[in-house]
């Protein structure tokens, strides 16, 4: 079992920034692929970034509505996942999830373990 909590979500300006940390428990974290998706009201839950680790590399993966814009990393030790988000747009306000798994990918049916969520909500 897993869990995930979410935070550093509010409320910001267009053009502004934010970090979610997502912290999880348990001691094989660094096992998990670890990503973020997003859902705005009205819509379905969308893919964001994902970030696997090994010892020979770490891997991430961004949607391409925000490449260039957001980076996913994650630090092992701390047992988190960040989401840095630069240059925010209104069309980025949504609850965003933090998930678990050990396959992980691009689809929330590939992710066994959810957090709450955080809100994000970037004003025009």
């Amino acid at each position: 079992q897993v869990q995930l909590v979410e935070t550093g979500g509010g409320l910001v300006q267009a053009g502004g920034s934010l970090r979610l940390s997502c912290a999880a428990s348990g001691r094989t974290f660094s096992s998990y692929a670890m990503g973020w998706f997003r859902q705005a009201p009205g819509k379905e839950r969308e893919f964001v970034a994902t970030i696997s680790w090994s010892w020979s590399a770490t891997n991430t993966y961004v949607a391409d509505s925000v490449k260039g814009r957001f980076t996913i990393s994650r630090d092992n030790a701390k047992n988190t996942v960040y989401l840095q988000m630069n240059s925010l747009k209104p069309e980025d306000t949504a609850v965003y999830y933090c998930a678990a798994d050990h396959l992980g990918g691009r689809y929330a049916s590939g992710y066994d373990y959810w957090g709450q969520g955080t809100q994000v909500t970037v004003s025009s």
